[in-house]
């Protein structure tokens, strides 16, 4: 149990720390300042915030316990301070705490979003990334930050879509006409993503397992790391469509005045593709707390 809960826990931070770094990366690059009321960014940014300082906390204490198999909490306190005062994983999770904190009460867009990447390369001392010592360590983690910033990159951008796409009660004909024209300046932003994403992805297969194939030919990891791929590959063909049917489409349709099945079909999509994300990061929590076989 206490094993599905720190899974459970490493899911919630992955997913809820990409959103505040994703949508707020998201407000800067793909909206004028004018156009980013209609994401209510500072309420996602503080709600997202706020829930990541708890799920950190809470995180924190799981993998104490596990560690230490305390029963009771007098039992664990001494650990916690342990843990939080004499190791790199505590002073992380300070640097995190201090992050979310910021990104979560600061006014300023580029400084919350700059502190929510602080707080999302922290997770790197929660897995593979910080298994190697020296010059090889130091570019892992470089390799493992630069995959989870890209990954949030995009799963913002998913969250942002998702919200124009909801029906709201402020001028749909102004709604939309943001949405088109956010979708068509983040393909070339998308496309960055998704090599950064490869060309890590590369990268930390060969740091943790190697230049050999023995991490996907057999065993629990190897069978979550092709799911893994597949489902990342599933992405990739549901963000081409977006791109060259369903975005051509919308701005067809709005030139043509009835965009409702364009709207409806890129609410198809999105949903599809999120859900896709939601299961890879399911899958990376998991694979976070195993070794390959």
């Amino acid at each position: 149990m206490s094993e599905l809960i720190s899974i459970a826990l490493r899911f919630a931070l992955y997913l809820d720390l990409m959103m505040l770094f994703g949508l707020g990366l998201f407000g800067l690059y793909g909206l004028h300042a004018e156009q980013r009321r209609w994401l209510n960014l500072r309420a996602w940014m503080g709600l997202t915030g706020g829930l990541g300082l708890a799920f950190s906390v809470a995180s924190l204490l799981v993998m104490t316990q596990s560690m230490s198999g305390a029963t009771d909490w007098q039992a664990l306190w001494p650990h916690v301070q342990m843990m939080l005062w004499q190791t790199d994983l505590g002073l992380t999770w300070w640097v995190r705490i201090a992050a979310l904190v910021l990104a979560a009460l600061s006014t300023h867009l580029a400084l919350a979003t700059l502190s929510a990447g602080v707080a999302l390369a922290t997770l790197v001392w929660t897995g593979h990334g910080v298994m190697h010592e020296g010059v090889q360590g130091v570019w892992h983690i470089v390799s493992d930050s630069a995959h989870l910033l890209a990954a949030a990159g995009w799963v913002g951008a998913l969250a942002a879509f998702g919200l124009l796409l909801m029906p709201a009660p402020l001028p749909q004909d102004d709604r939309v006409q943001v949405l088109a024209s956010a979708l068509a300046g983040f393909e070339r932003i998308g496309a960055g993503f998704v090599l950064v994403l490869i060309g890590t992805g590369v990268a930390n297969y060969l740091f943790v397992v190697g230049p050999n194939l023995g991490g996907i030919n057999g065993g629990v990891y190897a069978v979550l790391l092709c799911l893994k791929l597949g489902l990342f590959g599933v992405m990739l063909a549901l963000a081409a469509l977006n791109r060259f049917h369903l975005t051509p489409l919308l701005q067809q349709s709005i030139a043509a005045g009835n965009y409702n099945v364009a709207i409806r079909a890129l609410r198809r999509s999105m949903a599809l593709e999120f859900g896709a994300v939601v299961l890879i990061l399911g899958l990376v929590a998991w694979l976070g707390t195993l070794a390959p076989d």
